[in-house]
């Protein structure tokens, strides 16, 4: 852990402004920054853009670094962070367009993401780390071990379609599992989403939070808030839809790299699939078998999409034991 400099979440419509590290962090307007007993808020710069970072746990340990998906901030992981920070060193990491993160007109792809999140690390002083990640955050996630294969001990991917690799090549018709997905067709049709959201990002995102756990009651009001609220700030429904409306490239960025003629073919890293007993993708180490060498499942029961929100412990034993099993430094 490191002193790195404290810089702030800047205008959104600024792409390749260097962070200052001697101005203070400026808080998203509408967005009150939530904090976490026994983690601090960092800002760092990541490639000419600044992104948010909440850390803490113990210094001279492991570090886990944890990355949360649509509609979600690093927020996400609040409820597994000070678990793992009985033993590890925790930095949950809000990507471009989350939270109070900057928020980039464009570079969406999961390999830009990746290249920015690994930037941030490497100015919070981070020399090699452990990975877990969900939805949206696990495609960066993947992205980033095919990017920095050196630089994790190994990766955890949460129920997430990760381009190219486990998102599926066709959205179901069936009534029964179309609701999981219809929103991926949805956010790539261009101004419809912004025209219709816009002004009721509450109820899209709280959609989203109750329709997709097992126990609808997961997410309290201020959760929904503060989820709405990031989408509604400045910049943060256009950084929402363009992970998706990437998403192509990202699954062409995947591929390529994994089946070039200098690259690898494979993961060589641990992987763990984490799913969930009521998720999207029922077999997450099933759908990660063809691209990584070694990877293990578990499954976690009493769960839908939003797995660390509904099983906290379950999560943090998951990835405890797979960090041990490991063997990770």
């Amino acid at each position: 852990m490191t002193d790195a400099a404290i810089t702030p979440n800047g205008s959104p419509d600024d792409q390749n402004r260097i962070a200052d590290p001697d101005r203070g962090p400026d808080p998203v307007p509408g967005l009150p920054l939530r904090d976490l007993p026994g983690f601090a808020h960092r800002w760092v710069d990541a490639d000419g853009i600044r992104l948010h970072a909440v850390e803490g746990g113990q210094s001279s340990a492991p570090t886990v670094v944890l990355l949360a998906g649509f509609p979600q901030t690093w927020w996400a992981w609040h409820k597994v962070m000070p678990l793992l920070a009985e033993r590890f060193h925790v930095i949950a990491v809000d990507l471009p367009g989350q939270g109070h993160s900057d928020r980039p007109r464009q570079g969406y792809d999961t390999h830009t993401l990746a290249s920015r999140v690994q930037a941030a690390l490497t100015a919070l002083d981070v020399p090699k780390y452990w990975l877990a990640a969900h939805d949206i955050g696990a495609c960066v996630a993947f992205s980033l071990a095919v990017k920095y294969q050196d630089r994790l001990h190994g990766v955890a991917l949460l129920d997430a379609g990760i381009p190219g690799i486990t998102l599926p090549e066709s959205i179901p018709t069936d009534p029964e599992r179309a609701w999981k997905t219809w929103h991926l067709a949805f956010h790539l049709v261009p101004d419809l989403p912004e025209t219709l959201i816009t002004g009721r990002e509450r109820d899209y995102v709280g959609w989203f939070l109750r329709a997709k756990t097992l126990s609808p009651d997961t997410f309290d009001s201020a959760d929904i808030d503060h989820y709405a609220a990031s989408i509604a700030a400045e910049g943060g429904l256009r950084a929402a839809l363009g992970y998706f409306r990437d998403a192509e490239e990202s699954g062409r960025e995947n591929r390529a790299a994994l089946t070039s003629a200098d690259g690898q073919g494979h993961l060589t890293l641990p992987v763990l699939g984490i799913s969930s007993s009521h998720g999207s993708i029922p077999d997450m180490a099933a759908s990660l078998s063809p691209w990584a060498d070694n990877v293990t499942g578990v499954v976690i029961p009493q769960a839908g999409h939003f797995i660390p929100d509904e099983q906290p412990d379950a999560v943090a034993g998951a990835l405890s034991a797979f960090i041990d099993h490991a063997g990770g430094e």
